[in-house]
């Protein structure tokens, strides 16, 4: 099914959407993998890597949040509205503002513990971002419970979009995922 212009996402909406997609799964891995490591050199750097998109995923969600609030994405085409039962579209209205939500919560709250953990952030080793609190060895551990588990929520609510994303273009075969595919309609 090939929807009109009107019914799809703008290309810079999509663009954020995917480069935002790639960045958080990568992210999200490399914060696992890291984990895992022994204390080296090739931690350190992984480290400041997984900082590095973080604070990268952090100046895109703030574009594509701007971007949103100024361009009015579209509606859900209307035979689609009309055949979602109500609890589809509560979830899909709070999983798109959770994942907003998450876009800052993830990426702050580890700047912020890094603050706390005494360890500067400095974006792609040139610009040494502002401590955002003081040296706190207990607000630090704090912060790493929120990032750590506010990155599983997000990639739980990822999963979630992705499989609705999947039974409307497998199963419904509505069309609805085609809205944000560049190259399309």
């Amino acid at each position: 099914m090939s929807l009109p212009s009107s019914k799809r996402y703008t290309r810079t909406a999509m663009l954020l959407h995917w480069v935002l997609a790639v960045a958080i799964l990568g992210t999200f891995a490399v914060g696992l993998y890291v984990g895992d490591l022994p204390f080296s050199l090739r931690k350190l750097q992984l480290i400041n890597w997984h900082k590095w998109a973080g604070v990268t995923i952090l100046v895109l969600s703030v574009a594509r949040l701007l971007w949103r609030v100024t361009h009015r994405p579209p509606g859900l085409p209307a035979a689609i509205d009309l055949a979602m039962p109500g609890w589809q579209k509560a979830a899909y209205h709070a999983t798109h503002h959770l994942l907003y939500l998450l876009f800052f919560i993830v990426p702050v709250a580890g700047w912020t513990y890094s603050s706390a953990k005494g360890f500067p952030v400095v974006w792609f080793g040139v610009l040494r971002l502002p401590d955002l609190v003081a040296k706190d060895d207990g607000l630090a551990k704090l912060l790493w419970t929120v990032h750590e588990w506010s990155a599983y929520a997000l990639i739980a609510l990822v999963a979630l979009h992705v499989a609705a994303a999947l039974k409307h273009h497998v199963i419904d075969r509505d069309g609805l995922l085609e809205r944000m595919l560049p190259g399309r309609g």
